[in-house]
């Protein structure tokens, strides 16, 4: 399975979740690691554009591509699963807890979560604590310029 992420140059292949664990996001509590990657290159810029302001058009970014081993298991949520509010803005804290419990169990190298910005296509959480995360490999790392018109309006 190959999974992606969209991240600052200067972060692209860190594998240690230090960025979520500091900021915290829907799935993750500040204090608990985890990377966040999802499952096309289209749906990383589009869950990226969520969370800049209009007109600002990032630099210095590139795409990972990470490799998982596809007889890894991996944890999958569907939309049923999870609690009623779990595409809100601001995101709830059961979300939070889901993946904090995730992490925290350590059953899983993987979870397979819905996005909340393309219903249909899905997000992958790693566990950087997990006894598999040797497994994750670092296929492909490569700059990307976003298109101006993606975030600016006339």
């Amino acid at each position: 399975m190959i999974v992606y992420r969209l991240s600052q140059s200067r972060y692209a292949a860190d594998l240690s979740g230090r960025g979520a664990e500091l900021a915290g996001g829907r799935w993750n509590s500040k204090g608990t690691p985890m990377i966040y990657a999802a499952e096309s290159r289209a749906l990383c810029v589009a869950e990226l554009a969520m969370h800049l302001p209009l007109g600002l058009v990032p630099q210095d970014y590139s795409f990972v591509s990470f490799t998982i081993p596809d007889n890894i298991p991996v944890l999958q949520l569907s939309k049923k699963q999870l609690p009623t509010n779990w595409n809100e803005y601001p995101h709830p804290n059961e979300t939070q807890e889901i993946g904090d419990r995730f992490i925290r169990e350590n059953k899983f190298l993987v979870m397979r979560v819905p996005s909340v910005v393309v219903y249909e296509e899905y997000n992958y959480l790693i566990n950087p604590r997990h006894s598999l995360m040797q497994k994750v490999q670092v296929s492909d790392l490569s700059p990307f310029k976003f298109n101006d018109r993606l975030l600016k309006r006339e």
